[in-house]
Parts: C-alpha cells; sequence; structure tokens
C-alpha cells in the first residue's frame, strides 16, 4: 500500500461480540480499513498505542431522552429535560457512547401535529448541536388512523424503525386495543415497537392508598409502582406479542420476575428482546430513602427494587442471553432547578416534597459503558464478548445501524473505544465533577470506578481523550443516522412459517383468520 492512513492504532486487544485478539486497525477516511496482527510498518499521519488495552467498538446506547420537552414520566407540568443535544452527546463521548438513540414524542394535546411535524421539530433541536452520531425513535400516544397511516413512511422517509408505546402514566399509555392496532401496523411496515410494560390500574390504585396515608416521600414512589405491577404488563405485552405475531422489545426491565417472563417466552421461541439499564443493576431502593429530600435524585420508573437478590436476578438475565441490551434510559432532571426535580417542594409546597410531583429519570448516558465495564467485565460477571453485544453490537442490530455501528470489521464505521491497559487505570471513586452533562448529580457517585475510556474515537477522529482530561472533538461533528429495519427481523421468516401453521391447526372455522401481511 502506498498511500498514507489517517490513523493507525496498535498493541491493541481487539474485543468483538464474538471474539478477542490481539491486533492493529488501520482507519482511512473515518472507515476502519484494515485489521491484522501487525501493521506498524504502514504509513499513518497519526499512532495510537493502545498499550495491550482492550478496544471495542464505540458504545450505542439505545434508549434516552434528549432534550425532551417533556418528562417521560408522563405529568403534564412543562417538565423539561437538562441535557441539550450539545450536553448530552458531550456527555456520551466522554464515557465511550459514539452513538445514541434518542426520541422524538408525540403528544395528545397535539393531535393536529402529524409525526413528520414531531421528527421536524427534533431535527431542528439536534442539527449542528450534537458531538456524536444520533438517530430517533418515534413515541406514540395517540394512535389515529391518521397518525398510523403515516408508519409506512417512518423508514423510507426519516430512517425511523421503531416506535415507543406506553402501559403506564394518563398522559402516555395506550390501552389493549390501541397497542394491538400500533404493533399490527408497525410489523408491516418492519418497524420494532418498544414497550413500557407497568400494570398503569395497579399503580392508580396504591397511589390512592398511599396519598391516603399522607405517605408523600420519594421512597414512596417505589411503593406505588410494586415489581407485580411490571411482571403483570411484561407477561400481557408478551401476549399481545404472540398472538399478533409481533416482535418487540421490553425496555427498562427492573425485577427477577420479569426477566423470569420474558426467559419463558424466549423459550417458546418467540422474538421478544429485552432491555436493563446500570441503575437495576447496581442500585436498590434504599437510595430512595435518603433524607432531606435527597431519595428524590433516584427517582425512575419502573422504580429500583429492594434488594441485592433482585439486582442479582437482574445480572443473571445479561449472563445467561435474556437481556439484548443495556441502555442508559438518560432522563436527568436538576435537583436544584424548579424545572427539575426540586418542582415536587415548590408545587406541593411541603417541605418534603410530594413524590408524585418529582420528574421520573436519571441521567446515565456518560457511566453506562464505564460501569458496565467495571462491575461486569472487572468483576468477572461478564466476558468482555458479552460486554460488546450488550452495551453496542446487539443495539446496533436492534435498531438498524449494523453493520455500520457496533462492529470492528473493513468498511464499518471507525467507533471505537480505547480503555486503560490493566493495571494502569487509578481506582477512582466517581463524581459528579467528573462527568461532562448538564446535571447536577449522578445516581451512582461514590462508586469505584476500575477503568474508563482512554480514547473515544468517532469516525476516525479522537473525540475523547483522557490522558488530557478533556473532550477533543466538536459539536456538530455528531450526524443523524437513518435506520434499517431490525437485524433480527431477518429471522422472522422461519417464526412466521411456525406460527402460520399453528393458526391454520388452531383457529376456530367459525372466525376469519387474521392477517399478518
Amino acid at each position: 500500500m502506498d498511500f498514507e492512513f489517517d490513523t493507525l492504532i496498535i498493541n491493541g486487544k481487539i474485543a468483538t461480540a464474538s471474539e478477542c485478539f490481539n491486533g492493529d486497525i488501520a482507519i482511512r477516511n473515518g472507515k476502519i480499513f484494515a485489521i491484522a496482527p501487525d501493521l506498524k510498518s504502514l504509513k499513518a499521519k497519526s499512532v495510537i498505542d493502545a498499550d495491550g488495552a482492550y478496544i471495542t467498538p464505540g458504545g450505542v446506547d439505545g434508549h434516552t431522552h434528549i432534550d425532551q420537552e417533556s418528562t417521560p414520566g408522563g405529568q403534564e407540568y412543562g417538565y423539561r429535560g437538562c441535557d441539550s443535544f450539545e450536553s448530552g452527546s458531550r456527555s456520551s463521548i466522554a464515557g465511550g457512547t459514539t452513538t445514541f438513540l434518542s426520541f422524538a414524542m408525540q403528544h395528545k394535546h397535539h393531535r393536529e401535529h402529524s409525526l413528520a411535524d414531531v421528527i421536524g421539530h427534533y431535527h431542528d433541536l439536534a442539527t449542528g448541536n450534537s458531538y456524536c452520531d444520533y438517530a430517533f425513535h418515534m413515541i406514540i400516544t395517540d394512535p389515529t388512523p391518521e397518525r398510523l397511516a403515516e408508519f409506512p413512511k417512518l423508514i423510507p422517509e426519516f430512517g425511523i424503525s421503531s416506535v415507543k408505546l406506553y402501559m403506564t402514566y394518563d398522559g402516555l399509555k395506550l390501552n389493549d386495543y390501541e397497542i394491538l392496532h400500533t404493533i399490527s401496523t408497525a410489523r408491516k411496515c418492519g418497524i420494532t415497537p418498544m414497550i413500557h410494560a407497568e400494570n398503569s390500574d395497579i399503580i392508580a390504585f396504591f397511589s390512592e392508598e398511599l396519598v391516603k396515608l399522607e405517605l408523600l416521600d420519594p421512597y414512596s414512589h417505589a411503593r406505588s409502582r410494586p415489581a407485580l405491577a411490571e411482571h403483570e404488563a411484561t407477561n400481557r405485552a408478551i401476549v399481545l406479542s404472540e398472538v399478533m405475531n409481533v416482535p418487540i422489545l421490553l425496555v427498562h426491565v427492573s425485577s427477577p420476575g420479569s426477566v423470569q417472563r420474558i426467559r419463558e417466552g424466549q423459550g417458546k421461541g418467540l422474538p421478544i428482546y429485552a432491555e436493563t439499564c446500570p441503575q437495576y443493576l447496581l442500585l436498590t431502593d434504599k437510595r430512595l430513602q435518603h433524607p432531606n429530600y435527597e431519595g428524590a435524585k433516584c427517582v425512575c420508573s419502573p422504580p429500583l427494587r429492594p434488594s441485592k437478590e433482585d439486582l442479582d436476578g437482574v445480572w443473571n438475565g445479561c449472563r445467561n442471553g435474556t437481556f439484548t441490551i443495556i441502555s442508559s434510559d438518560h432522563c436527568p432532571f436538576r435537583m436544584d432547578s424548579d424545572e427539575g426535580k426540586h418542582v415536587a417542594i415548590t408545587k406541593s409546597g411541603k417541605p418534603g416534597g410530594d413524590w408524585r410531583l418529582i420528574p421520573n429519570g436519571i441521567p446515565g448516558i456518560e457511566t453506562r459503558m464505564p460501569l458496565i465495564f467495571t462491575f461486569g467485565v472487572c468483576t468477572g460477571r461478564l466476558s468482555i464478548e458479552r460486554f460488546v453485544q450488550l452495551t453496542s453490537t446487539n443495539t446496533a442490530k436492534l435498531y438498524g445501524l449494523y453493520p455500520k455501528k457496533g462492529s470492528i470489521i473493513p468498511g464499518a464505521d471507525a467507533d471505537l473505544v480505547i480503555w486503560y491497559p490493566q493495571g494502569k487505570y487509578k481506582p477512582t471513586n466517581l463524581t459528579n465533577e467528573m462527568l461532562h452533562h448538564d446535571c447536577d448529580y449522578s445516581a451512582f457517585e461514590g462508586m469505584e470506578m476500575l477503568n474508563w475510556p482512554r480514547f473515544t474515537i468517532l469516525r476516525g477522529q479522537v473525540v475523547w481523550d483522557a490522558d488530557k482530561g478533556e473532550v477533543t472533538g466538536t459539536k456538530g461533528y455528531g450526524e443523524y443516522i437513518a435506520r434499517e429495519p431490525s437485524w433480527f427481523a431477518k429471522n422472522q421468516t422461519l417464526f412466521d412459517d411456525i406460527t402460520q401453521t399453528a393458526w391454520k391447526n388452531e383457529w376456530r372455522p367459525e372466525f376469519d383468520r387474521p392477517s399478518f401481511k
């Protein structure tokens, strides 16, 4: 080769979703050009010595709320998350995530707005403001025939191949009939439904009882949302998926009972995918019991669960393949702002606040990869290959970004994370001052980190350099990524054949058999 490469990365342990091996990587024009045991003789403008450290694909975070105009908690108080595309993406690359998927939210009270209007608005917020690459999901809260008629345009015109549906929150929830119509339409268009599964009526009942007892502290938020509410809705979502023959992703799964129900569905051959988040692997509801309203920092939905056994059950789901991905569910609200967590004090007039008014969500886009590396790979809970699957490759496959993202192969985007070599990162207790978001706290403060991305590389450019202690990327370098249908949907043909045979054998002749075409 007589030309000069842009960058060579040498002396690395290259970790993919399937293997780990020693090698070098050559980058040219933002793409991975070559991978080989020894490329040190090649000419390059810059050389990065990985020094024996792991090199993993850039993280792909499949669940973030960036510049969200109202809290995903569904309250209509005009809450707004504190991270813009600028601050959220800056935080993202500092933690090793090179691509995130955020939400374009349809609002019921803006029924006249088309899905195209909603998508256009979020493009206005993001364009020119992101440090890393990004894509959008749609949140569907009002599946009228007019809005469902727009679904066929989502992939070819907007590059959006997933929609999120809620089974709870008054401002967002769909009933089963609406879910069936929406997921049926999504299936015909190659769109993957994501489902927030909690039983709204169970939550409403417990909420009323807690209010009668004047239990309004942040911990009572968790009391209002027992794990059984998630279990029931998870099972119901799986049934709705099965009856309509639609692949679904169950988002932010928090409890072993839900893990068990998902695994049983997968064991039947159903295309059920699942996501969890670091908070459900590392935090318990004791965080909600901190005095002086500090527990509000950790109010999120589903809530943190009570015990170490709950955490272990979710970790088991990560190890045994039940979980497809680990996302952050980054949904940041400042504590000290009347547009953030403090609003529950100002609006209620009570010194202890009112958990019904607390914006639901915690920040996590920057800490996701380092936390899972520290408490998964470094502790031996996860192999490096499984880490890559859960934090990058599977997310790219699930959401139609693969192999452009989430892979280390020639022709893929040169999105890479170079970690510190073993023993060369000084264990550090996490502080909010280390982070690059616009939130004034992290729910994970105080945890001892055993590694952190040393370099984050996006399309061949070093955008985070921990040796220098700074973000080296530039605002606006991030690009919108139009997506294809889920890579996992390619296996749907076999499942269709099996299911259609079952319908023929079991369907009662006095009814018309539903069409899945």
